[in-house]
C-alpha cells in the first residue's frame, strides 16, 4: 500500500487516475466537513473540495514532504480555496440563497474556530487508527452507528463502545494540548 506522499508523486504520471482517487477517498470527507464548517453551504463546500483536488493534481510537484504531511498540504490548499471563495462572494454577492450568517461572526469562520479545528485535527492524529476512523465516519462524514457497523463489518455495540472510548481519548488529548471544551 502506497503512502500519501507516494500517491501524490504518482498523480501527474498516473494515467488511470487511481492515485488521485485514493487520496480523494482518504481526505474528501474531512475536507468537505472543514469547508462546510467554514462556509456554511453544502454546494459551495463540495465545490471547494473539488477545487482542492484539482489544485493538488495540477501542482503535485509543489508538495514538499519536509514541510508537512500530505494531509496538512491538502488542508492548506482548502484554506486558500475557502479564502478565494469568500473573496469572490464579496465581489459578486449571491442572491439570498444562503442562510444569514451569525451577527457576532460576520465572516463565517472566526480565527478561533479555525484554530480549534486545527487543534482537533492534530489531536485526532494522536489517536489510534481505529478510534480516528470511527470519529471521522461519525462526526466528519455524518454516518449513523448502523452505517459505520456495516462499512467496517463490526457489530453495532462495538461501534458504539469504540466511539465512546474514541471521544473520551480525544477529549483527554485536547486537554493535554490545553484546549478546553
Amino acid at each position: 500500500m502506497a503512502t500519501d506522499a507516494q500517491l501524490l508523486a504518482k498523480i501527474s504520471s498516473d494515467a488511470t487516475g487511481e492515485a488521485l482517487r485514493a487520496l480523494y477517498r482518504s481526505y474528501a470527507g474531512e475536507l468537505y466537513g472543514f469547508a462546510l464548517n467554514a462556509l456554511g453551504d453544502r454546494g459551495t463546500a463540495e465545490e471547494v473540495v473539488q477545487e482542492v483536488f484539482t489544485r493538488a493534481w495540477r501542482h503535485a510537484e509543489a508538495y514538499d514532504p519536509t514541510r508537512g504531511s500530505v494531509r496538512t498540504w491538502l488542508y492548506q490548499i482548502a484554506r486558500h480555496a475557502i479564502i478565494d471563495t469568500r473573496r469572490r462572494a464579496a465581489v459578486r454577492p449571491a442572491l439570498a440563497l444562503h442562510e444569514p450568517r451569525d451577527e457576532q461572526d460576520p465572516e463565517g469562520l472566526s480565527i478561533e474556530r479555525a484554530m480549534l479545528g486545527w487543534q482537533v485535527a492534530s489531536a485526532l492524529e494522536k489517536l489510534t487508527p481505529e478510534h480516528r476512523q470511527v470519529i471521522r465516519l461519525a462526526h466528519v462524514q455524518g454516518l449513523a452507528v448502523r452505517e459505520i457497523a456495516e462499512r467496517l463489518g463490526l457489530p453495532e455495540g462495538t461501534v458504539k463502545s469504540r466511539t465512546w472510548y474514541a471521544l473520551r481519548s480525544l477529549r483527554l488529548v485536547l486537554e493535554e494540548m490545553g484546549v478546553r471544551a
